[in-house]
């Protein structure tokens, strides 16, 4: 177990989370096709969601980037997801993307996990600015942003296409080790 809080903890993803991840995936589909389309698409069965999970330990083991599990920690049902990725080592830099049960959402454990996992990268992985990305309209995603201290920074024009849209500008958002 990495970190724990509120009756959640937070552990790298492993072997055993491809079944649950399938389930946490295809349950959230139409909340999560806009924006994570590639994860789900990669964990619409438990046999992709076990492929999935074994590419994401080994770019675990290798600083590739970084897939944790948000669960309760009484039932162990898989309520979130945080990845650390798009890492630039030589400029120390990371990124933020995050997603949550529809059950869950609005409560608030999605700003804590990410409260923690930005303690965890800045000491730890000696990461030192983190990035939020979110669209304008994704004001749950802004507010994670900014209940952590990230600062925005500016619009990235074009930033992400949903599959079939027009691509769409971006907020940036940073936190910096102090």
């Amino acid at each position: 177990m990495l970190l724990t809080f509120d009756g959640f903890e937070i552990n790298p993803i492993h072997k055993g989370d491809a079944w649950k991840l399938c389930g946490f995936m295809v349950t959230n589909a139409d909340r999560f096709k806009r924006y994570f389309p590639a994860t789900l698409k990669e964990n619409l069965n438990p046999t992709l969601s076990t492929f999935f999970v074994e590419q994401k330990t080994k770019q675990f083991s290798k600083k590739e980037e970084f897939l944790f599990t948000l669960k309760h920690s009484e039932t162990q049902k898989l309520i979130g997801i945080v990845y650390i990725k798009e890492l630039d080592w030589s400029l120390k830099q990371g990124e933020f993307a995050y997603c949550i049960d529809y059950n869950f959402k609005g409560k608030n454990l999605i700003s804590k996990a990410i409260k923690a996992l930005s303690d965890y990268a800045l000491n730890t992985l000696e990461l030192e600015t983190l990035q939020i990305i979110a669209h304008k309209d994704n004001l749950s995603s802004i507010n994670v942003a900014l209940n952590n201290g990230f600062v925005w920074q500016r619009t990235l024009e074009k930033e992400f296409t949903p599959i079939g849209k027009q691509a769409l500008d971006m907020e940036l958002y940073e936190l910096y080790k102090q």
